[in-house]
C-alpha cells in the first residue's frame, strides 16, 4: 500500500516568503503531488492565495499541482486556476449549487475534477456525480486552518466512500491532521492520497521534509 501511496504536502504550512523554494525542496524530498489550499475568507475563515501566485511557481516543479478550492462561488474562477497550471481542481460540494455543472466545467478545461466533503457532509451528496469525478477529497478537519486535530469518524467515512465508488478509477484523498499516527488508519480504510502540512514542513529543510515524508510512508506499511 505504501508503495502506491500519494503524498501531497500542503504548502499552507510552508514559508510563504520562500514559496517557490519550498515547493522545489519538498518536491525533491519525495512529494508526489503539491497540494494548494486556496481560501477566500468567505467559504472558510482564512485567506491564502490565488491563481497568479500558483502560476508564478508552476515552473519550480513538474509534480502534479493538486488545487483545493475552498471558495464560494467557485465556477467563475475555474478557468483561471486551470490556466495557472493546476492539474487537479477540487471544489467543495457545499460551495456550489450545481455540483454536476461545476465538475463538468473542470473537465472541459482539460484538468481532472475533484469534489471535497466537509466532515459533517454525508457521502450521499456525491452519489449521482461519481462518473464526473477523478478524485474525492475527504476533510478530516473543518476547513480553514492548518494544524488542526484529526477527526476520527472520517476513517469510517473513508470506508463507505470506497464502497460507494466501487471499481471506478477515483483517487480518495484525506486532508487534515494527517501524521504518521493517523495516516495508517485512513490508508487501511482505502485512501490512496494523503495531504499533510505541518507534519511534513516541520524542520524547515529539504532533509527534514524527506525524513517526514518517509516517516508517513513507512507508517502505512
Amino acid at each position: 500500500m505504501a508503495d502506491d501511496l500519494i503524498i501531497a504536502p500542503s504548502v499552507l504550512a510552508s514559508d510563504f516568503s520562500r514559496l517557490g523554494d519550498e515547493i522545489e525542496a519538498v518536491a525533491n524530498a519525495g512529494a508526489d503531488w503539491i497540494h494548494l489550499d486556496v481560501m477566500d475568507g468567505h467559504f472558510v475563515p482564512n485567506i491564502t492565495f490565488g491563481p497568479d501566485i500558483i502560476k508564478s511557481v508552476r515552473d519550480r516543479t513538474d509534480k502534479i499541482f493538486d488545487c483545493h478550492l475552498m471558495i464560494e462561488p467557485c465556477d467563475n474562477y475555474l478557468g483561471a486556476f486551470a490556466n495557472a497550471g493546476c492539474d487537479i481542481i477540487t471544489v467543495h460540494a457545499e460551495a456550489t449549487k450545481h455540483l454536476d455543472r461545476s465538475l463538468q466545467a473542470i473537465r472541459e478545461l482539460g484538468v481532472k475534477a475533484g469534489v471535497s466533503l466537509n466532515p459533517s457532509t454525508p457521502e450521499s451528496v456525491i452519489e449521482y456525480v461519481l462518473d464526473r469525478l477523478d478524485l474525492i477529497l475527504l476533510m478530516s478537519v473543518n476547513p480553514g486552518f492548518g494544524g488542526q486535530k484529526f477527526i476520527h469518524c472520517v476513517v469510517e467515512k473513508t470506508r463507505r466512500i470506497k464502497q460507494l465508488i466501487g471499481e471506478r478509477p477515483i483517487d480518495v484523498e484525506i486532508d487534515g491532521g494527517v501524521t504518521a499516527d493517523t495516516a495508517p488508519l485512513v490508508a487501511a480504510a482505502g485512501a490512496n492520497a494523503l495531504v499533510a502540512g505541518s507534519a511534513i514542513f516541520k524542520g524547515g529543510t529539504r532533509e527534514n521534509y524527506q525524513a517526514n515524508i518517509t516517516k508517513i510512508r513507512e507508517a502505512c506499511l
